[in-house]
């Protein structure tokens, strides 16, 4: 599995990228659950929370296998959080 998030916003503005890939991680299931968790919250209407957020909030972009949904603060579920926060600290 494939796992992607880019993360735009904040006070400076600035975009950060990073993916995973779980295919030979020893802890690939957990991976695996906290995608599926994650992808499952409903995404917010267009001209919402995706887009708007709050200001100097930041917003991702959750690709998990070519599936995205897009989120931003502070509307993220704690799946999303948690798998954001996590493939930004271990991706490359």
């Amino acid at each position: 599995m494939r796992i992607e998030v880019r993360r735009t916003g904040g006070f400076a503005g600035i975009e950060r990228r990073a993916e995973v890939d779980t295919t030979a991680r020893p802890d690939a299931a957990a991976w695996h659950a906290l995608a599926a968790a994650a992808l499952q919250a409903p995404e917010p209407p267009a001209g919402g929370a995706a887009r708007g957020g709050m200001p100097d909030g930041f917003s991702y972009e959750i690709t998990v296998d070519g599936r995205t949904v897009r989120c931003a603060e502070p509307h993220l579920t704690e799946a999303q959080r948690e798998l954001a926060s996590r493939v930004l600290r271990e991706g490359a």
